[in-house]
């Protein structure tokens, strides 16, 4: 496969993948009585108003990407603390839950694909191989308990409050700590296993 095909199988999952990372989180915190996500324009399907360039550059180049994070903004929560443990697991766990029905639908598929056109079976079977690495990526990385990744704010809703400000205090280096781990190969070397084996149960 060409990196141009490459790039046409993955980009619609790729997005898609960001999007509905993202909507889930702006979702949860509409349900729990933020709705900055949707006064701004966020609480939407539309890859456009999710987009991050650096993010989408960082995929292409190391196979890590991000969006534009929905703003959250905890002071309508009735439970701050707990409320952003919810709203910060919703992204991975979207992701999560895309990943399986995308192996689900790899399944379906190869299964009954010869009896649908070429044209339709050829580009859909990679783009939900794809989109299951994808999915399993973005849900594992999330959860790396660092600033500002999902991980992080869920680490902090469960610490006690003492040393959830002394954790808190990392979050300036957070971006610096991820960079070192990545090009150290410690946090691929964490993550790519895990994505590895999910992805090669759910394709079969």
């Amino acid at each position: 496969m060409t990196s141009i095909q490459e790039l046409i199988i993955i980009t619609p999952p790729f997005l898609f993948a960001l999007t509905i990372h993202e909507f889930a989180h702006g979702s949860v915190a509409n349900r729990l009585g933020d709705p900055t996500a949707a006064r701004l324009g966020r609480l939407t399907l539309n890859p456009l108003k999710h987009l991050d360039p650096l993010g989408v550059l960082a995929f292409f180049i190391m196979k890590i990407g991000w969006a534009k994070a929905v703003p959250i903004d905890p002071r309508y929560f009735r439970n701050p603390r707990q409320d952003m443990v919810w709203v910060s697991l919703a992204g991975p766990g979207a992701n999560l839950i895309m990943a399986l029905a995308s192996g689900v639908a790899a399944k379906v598929i190869a299964a009954i694909g010869m009896g649908l056109p070429a044209f339709v079976v050829l580009p859909l079977l990679p783009m939900l191989v794809a989109s299951i690495w994808i999915n399993f990526m973005l849900a594992v990385f999330n959860l790396v308990p660092i600033p500002p990744l999902d991980g992080s704010k869920i680490l902090l809703g469960l610490l006690p409050p003492g040393a959830a400000r002394a954790y808190a205090r990392l979050e300036p280096y957070g971006f610096i700590i991820l960079l070192v781990l990545f090009y150290t190969g410690i946090l691929p070397r964490f993550i790519m296993p895990i994505i590895s084996f999910a992805q090669a149960v759910m394709a079969g």
